[in-house]
């Protein structure tokens, strides 16, 4: 019987979330799957705990739907054997921000904002209170870059950034872990539910070497973790700018450009 810690993986009959399921489980570690395909999760739940011996529930759910988000939440508060949170669940935008409709918006912030930072909130108190867990959140790297044009996706995916950064100073003090992981563009069936045909992209990449490097940057702890990104220093200027620009307005009064002149 395992000693790992289990792992709780949304989004996880697909993608990003499956393969997650399949790295994990071969490194010995007992799962819960959560998604809306319950047909797809019993498949590769019976998969995987045939080739590595784990044990893997199946817990049918639409993040989206309050019900649904409060019985993973009270999964996530009450088994004290997940010890790690794979907030993988999102969905794209398909269109631009005039063609949105108003449960197009609601349906999308739900999805990719509000459950995984419900989720973090239900499960985070226990990690404290035993002194250690991990949160690992799935961004994009459309969070920082408006000019991709998916204003309401990137908008969520900053959030989840900011969220995950957030959560490292509030929880990091009290061994808990949480990482942002920010792919590119990344073949997974995304694309396909919000109407974009990937092949018309640049660039993708394949999803088991999107989760091979975010599990690198897991093992090494980083706080941020950009797959495609091949010049680390680039991230590291960015936050060193960032921090320079707090530093500049901590200040009493308006900028000089800023205040009236006789």
């Amino acid at each position: 019987m395992t000693s790992l810690p289990t792992v709780l993986i949304t989004g996880a009959s697909s993608g990003i979330g499956a393969t997650y399921a399949e790295r994990f489980a071969r490194r010995g570690h007992n799962l819960v799957l959560v998604a809306r395909d319950l047909a797809r999760m019993q498949a590769l739940a019976a998969r995987l705990q045939q080739d590595a011996g784990v044990k893997v529930d199946v817990l049918q759910a639409d993040l989206t739907q309050a019900a649904d988000l409060a019985r993973v939440e009270a999964r996530l508060r009450d088994d004290d054997q997940i010890g790690i949170l794979i907030n993988n669940a999102g969905m794209a935008q398909s269109g631009s921000f005039v063609h949105q409709s108003a449960d197009a918006i609601d349906q999308l912030i739900a999805l990719n904002a509000t459950a995984p930072t419900r989720l973090a909130a239900a499960v985070a108190p226990r990690f404290v209170r035993s002194g250690g867990g991990a949160i690992v959140n799935i961004g994009s790297v459309v969070g920082f870059a408006p000019e991709f044009g998916m204003s309401i996706y990137g908008a969520s995916k900053a959030f989840v950034l900011f969220l995950s950064q957030g959560l490292n100073l509030e929880l990091a003090p009290s061994g808990v872990y949480v990482q942002a992981v920010l792919p590119a563009a990344t073949r997974t069936e995304i694309w396909e539910r919000a109407g974009i045909d990937i092949d018309t992209l640049a660039e993708s990449m394949e999803v088991g070497e999107l989760v091979d490097a975010a599990l690198a940057g897991f093992d090494r702890r980083e706080l941020v973790t950009i797959p495609p990104l091949h010049v680390a220093g680039r991230w590291d200027s960015l936050e060193s700018a960032r921090l320079g620009l707090m530093s500049d307005i901590r200040q009493a009064h308006a900028a000089e450009r800023y205040r009236p002149h006789a």
